[in-house]
């Protein structure tokens, strides 16, 4: 039996400030009341006193909730083998892995690289555009968010995170999602390498982007011969209802970016699958991108079990994002004073408020009943719900009576 200990906040709390971030600390304390997170299992996290909260956040990683015992024993085997890699020798793991994933994304997107985060997929994915093109500019939409990386923060739309870092990386040229005519427009004014999107913009509050102009940019692109790169490091793997949200919607994308629940939530592994054109560079020399921990045995052991598992759950997930949908129409319409709007696919939704001050009200009675989500950094009257794939009827119906409470009580003290 495996030793447990008492977790002591307080000392988490110190460690916190003193070796990461004050700020953290600060946040930490607001969202678990004074407690830190102790184990978790499923939908349920339990707190080092003792309380329970139901997780609809973990910013979309937790699709199989916490500690799936598959998973689990798929990283216990592989730590009894071989969990790290030489790099010298190959390990059958991650080319196993590699398989796996190509298959469950289809396309016609047979090549495959494993990351540890979603920087990583994106950072590679524009990395190759540019030296199989030769070109330098990369189109991406306002709005967006690919990741903090300087590479990837070139794409990121969001001055916050930008701020005393600039000049990034050169040559982005950023459009608006409602124009589909703008990547048109970014081919003839630049020497364009790749276009990259979000299907759904998670981070953007929620913003779903039209097919019918993505598909526009999808072909103006390639008849430039430019790349389309869809990052569906948060909405992929059934969260958003598809294996991949733009090959579901018929649209010609050369490499799909996943990550996030890829590792059954419990490892971070994140991948680039894209086309052999894509990948041509990497296939002349497989050395013009390394990193040492790219297909990590122990990481991409759980690869195939998170996907079968995942399909597993798929009609369960449709359940969900049902339930979840009425749910949000129910809100809305008790408190028309408050909620302005809900908008969501599959598992991932956005309630939108009047105003900040009420969406921070409202995080803040969440946080107090025992409810964790995802709030939107781009948009502070946005919260992000993301249900697991593996909650239950009662689980929803709990998540949507704390929100309603939360909802009525927020503002009552201005």
């Amino acid at each position: 039996m495996t030793e447990t200990h008492p977790v002591d906040a307080k000392e988490t709390f110190r460690r916190v400030r003193r070796h990461f971030s004050p700020a953290l600390a600060v946040a930490g304390k607001f969202t678990g009341q004074g407690a830190v997170e102790a184990s978790a299992e499923g939908s349920r996290v339990t707190l080092s006193d003792g309380r329970s909260m139901l997780d609809f956040g973990s910013y979309a990683v937790a699709l199989l909730g916490h500690r799936n015992p598959e998973v689990a024993d798929a990283v216990r085997a592989q730590l009894d083998l071989m969990p790290a890699s030489t790099r010298s020798v190959q390990t059958p793991v991650a080319p196993l892995a590699a398989e796996r994933l190509a298959a469950y994304v289809g396309g016609g997107l047979g090549r495959v690289y494993f990351g540890c985060g979603g920087a990583d997929a994106v950072e590679v994915s524009v990395k190759l555009a540019r030296m199989a093109t030769g070109r330098t500019t990369v189109v991406a939409v306002d709005g967006a968010f690919h990741g903090k990386t300087l590479g990837a923060l070139a794409l990121t739309d969001n001055s916050r995170f930008r701020a005393g870092l600039e000049p990034l990386l050169q040559g982005v040229v950023r459009v608006s999602g409602d124009d589909p005519q703008a990547v048109a427009d970014a081919l003839r004014e630049h020497d364009v390498a790749a276009v990259i999107f979000e299907p759904v913009q998670a981070e953007n509050g929620v913003r779903i982007l039209d097919t019918e102009v993505l598909r526009t940019w999808c072909r103006d692109a390639h008849e430039h011969g430019a790349f389309v790169i869809a990052d569906e490091i948060q909405v992929g793997l059934r969260r958003c209802g598809e294996r991949s949200v733009a090959l579901a919607d018929g649209l010609d994308v050369d490499a799909v970016l996943l990550g996030k629940p890829l590792g059954g939530g419990v490892l971070p592994v994140s991948a680039a699958v894209g086309n052999d054109r894509l990948f041509a560079p990497l296939l002349a020399d497989p050395m013009v991108h390394t990193a040492t921990f790219s297909g990590h045995p122990l990481s991409t052991a759980v690869v195939p079990v998170a996907l079968d598992l995942i399909e597993r759950h798929a009609a369960d997930g449709e359940r969900i994002a049902l339930a979840m949908e009425n749910g949000l129409a129910e809100l809305r319409a008790e408190h028309p004073d408050k909620v302005v709007g809900t908008r969501g696919r599959g598992l991932l939704w956005g309630v939108d408020f009047r105003s900040p001050e009420v969406a921070g009200d409202v995080l803040t009675g969440l946080a107090q009943r025992g409810l964790v989500v995802s709030p939107c950094l781009s948009r502070p009257t946005t919260i992000r719900l993301l249900p697991p794939i593996v909650a239950t009827d009662a689980d929803v119906k709990e998540a949507m009576s704390l929100l309603s409470d939360a909802t009525a009580a927020a503002g009552a003290d201005a």
